[in-house]
């Protein structure tokens, strides 16, 4: 399985694919959605995007919409993990297309669970 980390923070990135390495998943990093789609045109096909919602140049939200455009990509999950909290917010990011949504901060069990749900992978990896 493979991941593509969409954040304009290094930090985030950092704590995002440490968890990810705990998984046993290997990640690619963007620092926002432009960067990202750019990826995915060159042939990148990741199972898995976290994606923030407020970075530079293109925002999470809008990459997930972009995304659910090309009939290619459908079949990536789209995960938001993000500061937005409002439920405004999260209904928008799910009904662009996002299939699941994580507030930060989080716990490394946090984003284990989502991705139990998801069935990405096996309950306990991280116990």
């Amino acid at each position: 399985m493979h991941a593509l980390i969409i954040d304009d923070s290094r930090a985030m990135r950092m704590i995002l694919r440490r968890i990810l390495d705990e998984l046993g998943i290997g990640a690619t990093e963007a620092a926002h959605g432009a960067e990202a789609l750019g990826l995915l045109s060159a042939g990148l096909h990741p199972d898995l995007c976290l994606v923030d919602w407020n970075m530079p140049v293109m925002d999470g939200c809008t990459f997930v919409s972009e995304v659910r455009k090309v009939r290619e990509w459908r079949d990536i999950t789209l995960m938001m993990v993000t500061t937005e909290s409002e439920h405004s917010q999260i209904v928008r990011a799910l009904a662009a297309g996002a299939h699941e949504y994580v507030i930060k901060p989080f716990t490394a069990d946090a984003i284990q669970d989502k991705l139990e749900l998801l069935g990405l992978v096996e309950a306990g990896v991280l116990s």
